[in-house]
């Protein structure tokens, strides 16, 4: 009787040690492995149709016909989907002629590329209709319209002839030449020795008297003139002699 206790006990050890086992097994078991999703890419035609809406809103009130057109997007990007876009002009970069532009996006996913693009801006602008010389005041015979894209074209083209009309060639050019601000300096309205009417305004009066300038000025420029009783005022040239004073 003594031994069949002993090998109960034995039995009993031995299925209780198994047990142990199988739950030390259990719990150091390397749990299952987290599936992630794959993620969902941004279009990239649907960047660039972004980029031609900015593009288009930003060319609002140029001149003549604007064309936009955004470059090609590396297809090889992988880009997470973004809900809200930020198109944006880099820090010295506007839109006119080839050009950058940043698409950011800052939720749920965090990215930022620049696409090149491109502003067509096809326009009339004048040009010299005969030579001109050094010194010349400009009139509506002296020139002409041509139409080309004005992004191509250097800095400060005149597109309207009244932005020229009344202006001083500073340097001798030929027929053809493309008229630019550079080119052509506004003529004083008020010389230096000239006499002027200087009116003075206020609330409700009015004076008028003459006056010597005491310097050339252009249209919208501070100037003094010497009235009779020797008197310095300040006042802003005008055209046709004119300097307002205000009190």
């Amino acid at each position: 009787m003594f031994k069949r206790c002993k090998f109960n006990v034995l039995t009993s050890l031995v299925v209780l040690s198994l047990i142990s086992s199988a739950s030390s097994f259990a719990e150091v078991a390397t749990p299952a492995a987290v599936v992630t999703p794959p993620m969902t890419k941004q279009n990239l035609a649907a960047i660039k149709t972004k980029i031609t809406e900015f593009l288009e809103t930003q060319t609002i009130g140029y001149p003549g016909k604007v064309s936009v057109r955004a470059g090609a997007i590396d297809p090889n990007l992988k880009l997470a989907q973004c809900p809200d876009m930020q198109v944006f002009m880099p820090t010295g970069s506007r839109a006119w002629g080839k050009t950058s532009v940043g698409v950011r996006c800052n939720a749920p996913n965090v990215w930022t590329i620049y696409v090149q693009a491109t502003v067509n801006v096809i326009a009339q602008y004048l040009v010299a209709a005969s030579p001109l010389a050094q010194g010349q005041t400009v009139t509506e015979q002296d020139m002409m319209f041509e139409s080309g894209d004005l992004t191509q074209l250097p800095a400060g083209v005149f597109t309207e002839q009244s932005q020229a009309i009344g202006r001083t060639v500073n340097i001798s050019m030929s027929a053809g030449a493309v008229l630019r601000q550079e080119l052509l300096k506004v003529a004083p309205v008020v010389q230096q020795g000239q006499t002027v009417m200087v009116t003075s305004k206020g609330n409700g009066f009015s004076v008028s008297a003459e006056g010597l300038s005491m310097a050339k000025a252009n249209e919208g420029q501070v100037v003094q003139v010497k009235v009779a009783s020797g008197q310095i005022v300040t006042g802003i040239a005008r055209n046709g002699g004119q300097v307002e004073v205000g009190f």
